[in-house]
């Protein structure tokens, strides 16, 4: 308690023109919120970029390959080997046709000089 007459303070925080503050339950769901857009924002880039790889942020975190390991069985035999790059080609060549599918745009090259076709609609 002070008995000088000519000491005073400004209150700065419940000023009319102080900006408003939030209170504390707000400012924790806020962070919380915050917080779970970074971490989905983390895993939207993850998913989106494999190429990236994965960072390990723990140094207890190991994992096992189970495919190079010396007691692993053999891989494949000639005919599945065969078989699908069989199956390999007959998916690139519906990966080409989906794409002349959708777009349209990109016309249609041939190298044979004996093909030909006719357009029945813009005819004279």
């Amino acid at each position: 308690k002070t008995t000088d007459p000519t000491l005073f303070g400004r209150n700065y925080f419940n000023r009319y023109s102080a900006p408003e503050t939030e209170e504390d339950e707000f400012a924790d769901e806020r962070a919380e919120i915050l917080a779970e857009a970074a971490a989905f924002k983390k895993s939207a880039v993850a998913y989106l970029h494999p190429e990236v790889g994965v960072c390990l942020e723990d140094a207890n975190l190991f994992g096992r390959n189970y495919f190079e390991r010396a007691s692993a069985p053999d891989v494949e035999s000639m005919e599945e080997a065969e078989e699908r790059a069989k199956i390999l080609a007959e998916a690139a060549a519906l990966k080409q046709l989906a794409s002349d599918y959708m777009h349209p745009e990109v016309g249609v090259k041939t190298t044979d000089p004996t093909l030909f076709g006719r357009n029945y609609f813009n005819r004279y």
